[in-house]
């Protein structure tokens, strides 16, 4: 038990940096003299280094020991923090942004540890609790941030992420045994930086596209080639001898269409986080802004968060006893709900509180079947490859979520008020719907893994299918 909520600690710290800085994008973009495009690249900076290092840092734990480099990714993620609270500049603050992004491997080395040595009948339980923590802390990051940017100063937002990471690092140096399960190996850096460049050429396209226009030769050629570089990293890795990525275990249908499903359930759930807080802070002369301070459209999506932390046990029954595609594929269309009734009505507080809990709910469900899918999908010893592989595109499916509906809101700006219209909120809830709903079609195609053995209700609450490995330390 407290091997898990020192994990669940490390998780979370991760998981509010995410969001907390989301209520002070208008203070950073009036105090650092930037605009709209320049001051997401303090979201997107930090989610494109979790995409990179995310898989490094789980071969890397595959190989020396997961404590270990679960103890160095936190201190990173410190490192970053501390870099970003004294920036004064832009550059400075994204820099530090993707220092902390390094801090990506979190989640695959906390999932490796639990599957290396917890009791098996209690993996499925505690993968399911950390994934719904990155849910849970992503909506309580839109709280806490915007207590902080009201009360105090955005750099007190990165003081706070750089006080959890430390203590979380030395209570896993303390507390938490190492692995004993090793993979020995190389580390794959030129993968690593193929793929690095393959994301962000795409995504320096999206973020410019209204300044340059949708159909610029500029953004089309960004775009195809950063495409052509993706594809040239996955013949990369075919070819290299000890790859970031097993191609191979990538194709497995379960792993394919649960990656696939990540992808668009992560675009989804940015969608929301990017919008609401712009709509709930928007003037009441818009006459659809219901002119909150950054606190309270922070605690308007807090029912939201509390959601998550109810669901994310409810999907592990689900999954237990229908398998963990049913979570998903139904938190999917569930997500999809939610954010397609917002896109029609979202004139009032309880409309907006009532359809994002809706669309909560369904993220719970489905961030955690996500790695049980995949942990159940590939043997131990591709534990930690594996989770990291899907950390990274969730990290690219919030990162293209967060883009392309903030790019769907510029387009929409009215030259009267100089802040987006009412239909821009509209399409930009309609098109974060219509893709997890092809989260939710793609997760109706993963294969069937034949059914499930469970435990009695009582203890099965949070819990996955049983593995089929029986090599798991039992100490705890």
């Amino acid at each position: 038990m407290r091997s898990l909520l020192i994990l669940s600690i490390a998780a979370l710290a991760f998981a509010l940096a995410q969001t907390t800085l989301i209520p002070a994008l208008g203070v950073l973009k009036d105090d650092l003299h930037t605009d709209s495009s320049g001051v997401a690249w303090t979201l997107t900076g930090y989610l494109l280094a979790a995409a990179v290092f995310t898989p490094l840092f789980g071969r890397l734990g595959d190989m020396f020991g997961k404590r270990k480099m679960l103890v160095i990714s936190l201190i990173f993620f410190a490192i970053g923090s501390v870099v970003a609270a004294i920036g004064s500049s832009l550059g400075v603050i994204v820099a530090g942004r993707v220092l902390q992004g390094v801090g990506g491997g979190i989640f695959p080395l906390c999932f490796g540890i639990i599957r290396d040595e917890f009791p098996r009948e209690r993996v499925g339980q505690s993968i399911g609790l950390i994934s719904a923590t990155l849910g849970i802390g992503g909506g309580l990051g839109l709280v806490i941030g915007g207590l902080l940017v009201d009360q105090a100063s955005f750099h007190d937002i990165f003081w706070l992420s750089a006080a959890m990471s430390a203590a979380a690092a030395v209570a896993v140096r303390l507390w938490i045994h190492e692995s004993p399960v090793r993979t020995p190996g190389r580390v794959d850096l030129r993968g690593a930086v193929v793929l690095g460049v393959g994301l962000v050429l795409p995504m320096v396209a999206i973020a410019r596209a209204n300044d340059w226009g949708w159909g610029s030769p500029k953004v089309l050629a960004l775009i195809v080639v950063g495409l052509a570089i993706l594809r040239f990293w996955v013949s990369l890795q075919k070819r290299t001898a000890e790859p970031m990525a097993d191609i191979a275990t990538l194709r497995r249908p379960p792993v394919l269409m649960t990656n696939i499903a990540t992808v668009l359930v992560g675009f989804g759930m940015f969608g929301a986080y990017i919008l609401i807080p712009q709509l709930a802070e928007a003037p009441k002369s818009t006459g659809y802004g219901f002119g909150l301070s950054a606190t309270a459209s922070g605690v308007l999506m807090l029912p939201s968060a509390l959601a998550m932390l109810f669901v994310g046990p409810v999907s592990g029954i689900l999954g237990a006893r229908a398998g963990n595609k049913v979570p998903l594929a139904f938190g999917g269309l569930t997500t999809a709900v939610g954010l397609i009734l917002m896109g029609i009505w979202h004139g009032s507080q309880w409309e907006v509180l009532v359809f994002n809990t809706v669309a909560s709910v369904g993220i719970g469900l489905a961030y955690a079947a996500m790695p049980n899918l995949i942990v159940d999908a590939v043997p131990p010893e591709q534990t930690g490859q594996a989770t990291g592989f899907n950390a990274v595109v969730r990290s690219v499916g919030s990162s293209l979520g967060s883009q392309v509906t903030a790019a769907i809101l510029a387009g929409s700006v009215l030259a009267s008020t100089q802040l987006p219209s009412d239909s821009g909120f509209a399409d930009a809830f309609y098109a974060s719907g219509a893709i997890a709903l092809i989260a939710s079609i793609a997760a109706f195609l993963i294969p069937s893994d034949g059914g499930h053995e469970h435990l009695p209700i009582a203890a099965e609450i949070g819990a996955a299918a049983p593995l089929p490995d029986p090599a798991y330390a039992t100490e705890r």
